[in-house]
């Protein structure tokens, strides 16, 4: 059996790629990458001379079986996306399901991520929360979807894309309110920008150019919600212990 490696690759700043990545991409027998003329710049620049084929959404699921079935040989195959982590709001899903069912080996190489690397910046609590990828492009679509995590108390991530960072954002102050947020724009590259506030004030300071990663709030509603009572906690309020209790519903039962 071969091995598939998912290689992370930098998000803007050629810098950040590891040097366990370029290992990787220097030992592989074949590249899987999701835009072969944008990998191949990033090879170009680090000296590195492979076989590439493309795998990306529109050709994922025939090409996964195809490269599903090289990795029944001695190969080593190492996929990319053209930034961040395969598989992380990128082609790579089907590919490592393959695997797994058939018990090909696979290695993550850590890397550069935009969602942690925006959250670990925006000022957001970041002990919990929820990576939601993109949000759906049709406007009543992104709506229900929103709607569906308005409730939530954790943080939220959503990735972005920059024709639609101005009404996305309009949407999500309307349906989970004026809460705080981080909007991330173009991460380690040279125009990168942190915008922190809250929504309606961030909103009126967004360009448009750009890759974005919006960090909001979690709902304070569900934060505040109360814990249940425990049972010790209902007798105390009643100011009774539990023999009394009892004896209260024993009679009263007694007497029905």
């Amino acid at each position: 059996m071969g091995t598939l490696f998912l290689v992370a690759t930098p998000i803007g700043n050629l810098g950040d790629i590891s040097q366990r990545a370029l290992e990787i991409l220097n030992q592989a027998d074949l590249i899987a990458c999701e835009d072969t003329r944008q990998t191949v710049k990033l090879l170009n620049h680090m000296g590195i001379h492979k076989a590439l084929t493309s795998y990306h959404e529109f050709n994922e699921q025939k090409k996964a079986e195809e490269l599903a079935e090289k990795l029944t040989g001695d190969i080593k195959i190492a996929l990319v996306s053209d930034a961040g982590m395969p598989a992380i709001s990128d082609p790579g899903y089907r590919l490592v399901r393959l695997c797994r069912e058939r018990g090909i080996s696979v290695v993550a190489i850590p890397g550069p991520n935009a969602a942690l690397t925006a959250l670990a910046a925006s000022g957001l609590p970041s002990g919990e929360f929820l990576f939601a990828g993109f949000l759906p492009a049709k406007k009543n679509a992104r709506r229900q979807k929103l709607v569906d995590l308005a409730n939530i108390a954790c943080t939220l991530v959503f990735y972005e894309a920059p024709h639609r960072i101005e009404t996305s954002l309009e949407d999500i102050e309307e349906i989970f309110g004026d809460r705080e947020a981080c909007v991330a724009r173009e991460l380690t590259k040279f125009y990168e920008e942190y915008l922190f506030g809250r929504l309606s004030d961030v909103r009126k300071r967004v360009k448009p150019l750009g890759e974005f990663v919006v960090v909001i709030a979690g709902s304070k509603e569900i934060q505040k919600k109360e814990t249940p009572l425990s049972r010790e906690d209902v007798l105390k309020k009643l100011g009774m212990t539990r023999n009394e209790l009892y004896d209260l519903f024993f009679k009263k039962n007694s007497a029905g």
